[in-house]
């Protein structure tokens, strides 16, 4: 394993760099952004625009590589990503900070690429799976160190804004120095609702109400956990600990979901989030260890539906097309989470904290509805007929090229 890894350790530790510096970026503008005293519409609106950039850095960041290459398009990526991070801490308003944020989604999406482009490139056949599931573990815990600093000082200063963009300058730094070649081109993907649609329903439809579950969360999170009253470090542990459980339900979830018709793992792991849902709504926790148990079951809900979602759509597709359905499925999912925030900011404008989680409700009883409804009209897939399970603990951390890391059927890289 260690012979594997060692050739690729300076794009990992570039991944590591990227990642951390993105668990800080997504915690800090809204914790800031609150205590600032933005609405919760306009922190909502924080979202949708980090959504906006980051479906736009999947779709374009192929054809800007192909021009300048990829260590220029890296750099610059980076670059810019530290400028609007620094540039938050300078503009402390949301009509600058919303574009910002677009910005900061559109170069993390393009970094991600470009980065996964060359861990693919130097994975072969039998390292393959190794390497995408080493490369999951650093995104998950960079992104999680990145959110939990913030907990060793205060928001309101410059202080994490500094390192945030820090840590974006980091990343580019192995990739500039690596002696590896360019690899090749980066994955292209359109965005084919008509195809997507006769393909899988249930697909299309589950992904786009999980961008706007999850979209939601992961912007207003911090929003909603520093408005009942938890401290920086409770706040950075509400935003963490479903990340975490998100990871350890991709086991039995996957193990399951290749042994019974996904649809129903489906059901059931969608049950799981509105017991979540009902619970913050109804009974409006103020211990700190309900709501960490209760967001811990949330994030086991939420993240445990993308990896079941994309199963089962891959299951119905043609042979050869992983790449095109699983990232088709990415931009659905990016454009939940452009409509997620806004609506959600909305919600708890009107109605308070529990906005955030009557949004995700909503979302999740009609993934539910249509998903029972849809078990009437088309058979499962025979076990035979099935692919293999993906784990992917978070589709906002996922782009074309994470299809293109983990697919083993000759042909899939060739759109």
């Amino acid at each position: 394993m260690v012979r594997q890894l060692l050739p690729i350790s300076a794009l990992l530790l570039g991944t590591a760099f990227l990642f951390f510096a993105g668990g800080i970026n997504a915690l800090v503008l809204p914790i800031r952004g609150n205590h600032e005293g933005f609405t919760a519409f306009s922190l909502g609106l924080l979202g949708s625009g980090w959504a906006i950039g980051y479906v736009s850095g999947c779709i374009f960041t192929p054809k800007f590589v192909s021009k300048v290459g990829h260590i220029r398009a890296f750099s610059v990526v980076s670059a810019f990503a530290a400028l609007a991070i620094l540039a938050s801490l300078l503009l402390i308003s949301p009509y600058a900070w919303i574009p910002l944020r677009a910005i900061s989604g559109f170069c993390f999406a393009a970094a991600a690429m470009i980065i996964e482009s060359w861990l693919g490139e130097r994975a072969d056949a039998s390292s393959r799976g190794k390497i995408f599931g080493f490369y999951t573990m650093i995104q998950l815990g960079a992104i999680t160190l990145g959110q939990m600093s913030l907990a060793l000082g205060e928001s309101v200063g410059f202080t994490f804004f500094v390192i945030g963009a820090m840590f974006y300058c980091l990343a580019l730094v192995p990739t500039a120095v690596s002696s590896v070649a360019s690899p090749k081109p980066l994955t292209t993907v359109k965005l084919d609702l008509k195809g997507l649609w006769k393909n899988s329903p249930v697909a299309v439809f589950a992904v786009f109400m999980v961008g706007i579950s999850n979209g939601s969360f992961g912007t207003l999170a911090a929003v909603y956990a520093d408005r009942i009253g938890l401290v920086l470090t409770g706040i950075t542990l509400f935003a963490s600990i479903p990340i975490l459980t998100g990871a350890l339900v991709q086991i039995p979830v996957g193990y399951f979901s290749d042994r019974v018709d996904r649809r129903k793992v489906l059901l059931f792991v969608v049950l799981v989030a509105l017991i979540a849902d009902v619970a913050f709504i109804v009974s409006e926790p103020q211990s700190n260890l309900i709501n960490m148990i209760l967001v811990g079951l949330f994030g086991a809900g939420i993240f445990g539906m993308y990896p079941v979602i994309v199963a089962h759509a891959n299951d119905h597709a043609p042979s050869g097309t992983f790449i095109q359905v699983s990232g088709g499925l990415l931009l659905v999912f990016g454009l939940g989470s452009i409509v997620g925030p806004l609506v959600s900011g909305v919600a708890m404008a009107k109605v308070g904290t529990q906005g955030l989680f009557i949004t995700s409700f909503a979302a999740h009883v009609l993934i539910f509805a249509f998903t029972l409804w849809r078990i009437t009209k088309r058979a499962p897939v025979e076990d035979v007929e099935k692919g293999t399970f993906v784990a992917s603990p978070s589709a906002r951390a996922s782009t074309p090229e994470t299809a293109a890391m983990h697919t083993n059927e000759a042909g899939d890289a060739q759109l």
